[in-house]
């Protein structure tokens, strides 16, 4: 299978780009150097799984911002459009929208993101890019368009990727409520045998190769 030119994979910086949102123009990653940010699409404004979403991310808003997180909407949509959907949204919903959404009317940042698959229609699929203070792609999800995600895991994997980095582990699954090791983060298996030996002496182990500490335990 050929490799589809333009799409950011994991590891690599976000390619730059320049976009039109409900709250000006931005520039991207560069207007959010230092902070972590959640860039997503939706398929259309003005419909009923797209607006559930987009109410539940705003409830989620302030989980988002005390993980130094923004968020970031997207679809090939006018201005016009996202700003009259939004006031729609706030009429109807009682719910205001806080943060920008990127008006892609002519599809180029689509495009070059990866968000448009032709099996699944014209419009945009939803997709989430996890991007670091550095602009780095830490994680990237794709959705039908037929099914509404979830905030509260999204959240989760912007909170254990920050984990990940500070303590230079890696996650368990359903981490922080893991069945095996709780809220422990795992250590990294030993690369060679005097590591190996001693690892047991220092972390809670199950063996050399599965071992896990504390978040924040040296």
């Amino acid at each position: 299978m050929d490799e589809i030119p333009g799409i950011p994979l994991i590891g690599e910086k976000l390619p730059h780009f320049e976009a039109q949102t409900t709250a000006g123009k931005k520039s991207f990653p560069g207007d959010y150097k230092g902070k972590w940010l959640v860039l997503f699409s939706h398929p259309a404004d003005f419909t009923p799984v797209c607006t559930t979403e987009f109410v539940s991310f705003q409830k989620h808003y302030k989980q988002f911002k005390k993980l130094g997180c923004e968020l970031v909407g997207l679809s090939i949509d006018q201005v016009f459009s996202h700003i009259k959907w939004k006031e729609w949204i706030a009429e109807n919903l009682k719910t205001k929208i806080e943060f920008p959404i990127i008006a892609d009317d002519m599809g180029l940042i689509a495009e070059l993101l990866g968000m448009v698959h032709p099996a699944k229609g014209t419009n945009t699929v939803r997709a989430v890019f996890i991007i670091d203070p550095k602009g780095i792609v830490r994680a990237m999800l794709y959705y039908p368009q037929e099914l509404g995600r979830n905030m509260d895991e999204i959240a989760r994997m912007v909170e254990a990727l920050q984990v990940a980095d500070r303590n230079k582990a890696a996650m368990p699954a359903n981490w922080p409520k893991n069945e095996i090791v709780g809220s422990d983060v795992i250590i990294p298996p030993a690369s060679d045998e005097k590591t190996a030996a001693t690892r047991m002496n220092k972390y809670d182990c199950f063996d050399w190769w599965l071992c896990h500490k504390k978040v924040g335990k040296k």
